[in-house]
């Protein structure tokens, strides 16, 4: 018989800050600061040296968390699980074998975007063979109105959501990104009618994307599927051969949610 600890009110309401605030020390980590020194790890998360020291000593001590050179780094522990998550997860186990048959038919990357709130996250990504393309991180977020992908999710989304992520001011990422509601809402209708969405420049200056839209099995955008590179291999009968590769991955990666194709019934107009 499991025999569990019966600790008083307090108790349990100071555990539950501890996890909380050595939750926060394991969220500072990503690519682009992969390590953190004490002092760094203090400013960042607003809490005392000494129980920064406390905090990561248990997440050592688990393997979330290493330490070399007085500077700390994130523990294998944390990819072990990444792999149990990545098992698990039906979307990315379906989707790594399409990517990269996509990215070896058009040499460019490949990637899977899904909504993060009210941005796009790359769930997952596949290189192509050019030593020269543009890189995204899985988990990396980025605005919605700007780029291939966030403009595909918008196009099929509800008007409701479209409302909620374009009424305020919109950054523009580069000169070529549109900022203006009416140019985006041409942009959309003009996306929902070919079936996929082109981007030159719109986030990062010479690289140019294209991403064609994911449904499940009641026909909602699920995710958006996305080729991107340097805007010199975005021309000509290359740029018709990928966009031909990239709806029929599109729709073969929503033949296998489920999705039935014709059934509109839940995406919008």
């Amino acid at each position: 018989m499991k025999v569990e600890n019966q600790n008083s009110p307090k108790e349990s309401e100071k555990q539950i800050e501890s996890v909380d605030k050595a939750l926060s020390i394991l969220e500072c980590f990503g690519d682009r600061s992969p390590e953190f020194s004490l002092k760094e790890l203090s400013e960042k998360t607003g809490l005392y040296k000494s129980r920064i020291l406390r905090l990561c000593g248990t997440l050592m001590a688990h393997g979330f968390l290493i330490r070399q050179n007085g500077f700390y780094r994130l523990g294998p522990r944390l990819l072990m699980l990444g792999k149990v998550y990545e098992r698990a997860n039906t979307l990315i186990s379906l989707t790594r074998p399409i990517l990269r048959e996509l990215a070896a038919l058009t040499g460019e990357s490949a990637k899977l975007f899904v909504l993060e709130g009210t941005k796009r996250l790359c769930l997952v990504r596949e290189e192509g063979p050019y030593p020269l393309r543009y890189a995204v991180n899985e988990g990396e977020t980025f605005e919605l109105h700007a780029g291939a992908s966030g403009k595909v999710l918008l196009a099929f989304s509800s008007e409701e959501f479209r409302n909620q992520v374009l009424n305020k001011k919109l950054a523009a990422m580069t000169p070529s990104t549109i900022v203006e509601r009416d140019r985006l809402e041409q942009e959309f209708e003009n996306i929902r009618q070919r079936g996929y969405a082109s981007s030159i420049g719109e986030v990062v200056p010479e690289v140019a994307g294209i991403s064609a839209p994911v449904f499940d099995h009641t026909g909602a955008i699920f995710a958006a599927l996305t080729v991107a590179g340097p805007i010199q291999r975005f021309a000509g009968e290359r740029f018709q051969k990928m966009c031909r590769h990239l709806t029929a991955s599109a729709q073969q990666l929503s033949h296998l949610l489920g999705y039935a194709a014709g059934d509109t019934s839940s995406k919008s107009a």
